[in-house]
């Protein structure tokens, strides 16, 4: 198994803590894609993934894998460990449910903010920008911290009282937030809390 990524990008760091949680780290081989140098939009790598975006996930058989919830899915399948993604019906539904919500109001709300709003990675890859749309999208982001504050005043993680996927996708969003300027307001005390407990777990550290 090996999986194309970026050290320290978002997306791939979500990738990498799904197989930390399940101890399977060692079980792949991390190649990295210079993205600076515009290698993620070469034909070879869109061969693999026509979107242009990493990580992908390339399996011994052939087949790559894209997506990072599809990724992970198949890393939580695949390897003994805590379930991610969860075991009955309900608790993979719930899962599915939060880990999008945290896609879709933080994670990709920020980094269209970042890409848009702000010289996000230069102007030879930042092509065809929409500044009012990244400033709404930032926005966007604020009110998914109130949210997930809210949610997370109730209960221990995003998805209820165990550590799943949802946890992880809204840890790197938050962590791509520090990177774009934009701050989780200090009265959000469950969120930020929340936070410091999932920084202290093995994956993250």
């Amino acid at each position: 198994m090996k999986i194309y990524d970026v050290e320290g990008f978002p997306n791939p760091l979500r990738v990498r803590m799904a197989l930390a949680e399940k101890d399977a780290s060692d079980k792949v081989t991390f190649i990295a894609v210079d993205v600076m140098k515009k290698e993620h939009r070469s034909d070879a790598f869109l061969a693999m993934n026509p979107l242009a975006s990493v990580p992908v996930l390339a399996l011994d058989d052939g087949t790559y894998i894209a997506e990072c919830s599809a990724i992970i899915e198949y890393i939580d399948h695949t390897f003994e460990g805590i379930s991610l993604t969860g075991t009955t019906a309900k608790e993979r539904a719930i899962i599915s449910m939060m880990q999008r919500r945290a896609e879709l109001m933080v994670l990709d709300a920020v980094a269209t903010y970042f890409h848009h709003a702000t010289d996000g990675l230069g102007p030879e890859l930042e092509i065809d920008q929409n500044k009012a749309w990244g400033n709404k999208q930032g926005e966007k982001a604020l009110a998914g911290f109130k949210y997930f504050n809210t949610i997370l005043s109730n209960q221990a993680y995003v998805a209820g009282e165990a550590f799943t996927v949802a946890d992880i996708t809204l840890f790197a969003g938050l962590g791509f937030a520090d990177f774009a300027k934009i701050a989780v307001p200090n009265e959000y005390t469950h969120l930020l809390n929340w936070r410091a407990k999932v920084a202290q777990r093995p994956s993250v550290k």
